[in-house]
């Protein structure tokens, strides 16, 4: 997460969006970067409401903006799958070594799934209590340009951000059925990615 308190704008970090490489890029002009624990760095909105916001309020009460990348829900989780498939991890709870995409989406797509496919939701990340997302600027992961065009001229410097933390390349396509129950099951995610700016 980082903080900008002169521009008041505050980038969540939504795990998976390509916020490392932008907190590489920006990190030096910030005010605040909040990089460990995870749980800090990955707040979401409900959290970043809770427990930070009332601590950057502006003097006239002005709280900051917030932006947040979302990103299309197969290509999160195909991120996810491939960042858990790397040799870290190879017999973690959380390695999908030894499974497939789609096994590791079905798993997804339970109640209770199993660690290695329990990665969170970026609806409940962006969303707040009254379900509504609660960030101001909401960014599709696939407008990079967008993203970057807008931070360059909120921050009025420029953003070139490096790719960090590439996962492993490797085959991440669905089979149709998997693909219809991840949209039947996990339709939030796909309405919330819908509300990025295109």
């Amino acid at each position: 997460m980082l903080v900008f308190w002169q521009e008041n704008l505050v980038l969540l970090a939504v795990p998976k969006t390509g916020t490392t490489a932008l907190a590489g890029a920006l990190a030096p002009g910030a005010s605040m970067v909040l990089r460990d624990p995870p749980g800090l760095k990955h707040m979401s909105c409900r959290r970043y409401n809770r427990f930070l916001r009332p601590l950057l309020l502006q003097p006239d009460g002005q709280a900051p903006e917030l932006m947040a990348v979302v990103r299309q829900p197969v290509d999160w989780l195909a991120s996810w799958y491939r960042y858990r498939s790397r040799d870290a991890l190879v017999g973690h709870p959380n390695s999908t070594r030894g499974i497939s995409f789609n096994d590791f989406v079905m798993e997804y797509c339970k109640d209770q799934p199993a660690p290695f496919a329990a990665v969170g939701s970026q609806a409940k990340f962006l969303r707040v209590d009254n379900d509504k997302v609660g960030v101001d600027y909401l960014f599709r992961y696939e407008s990079w340009d967008k993203i970057t065009n807008f931070l360059a001229q909120r921050l009025n410097r420029p953003v070139a951000p490096k790719q960090i933390n590439v996962s492993p390349v490797m085959p991440t396509t669905l089979s149709p059925s998997v693909a219809a129950q991840l949209h039947d099951k996990r339709a939030a995610e796909f309405a919330i990615w819908q509300t990025g700016q295109a």
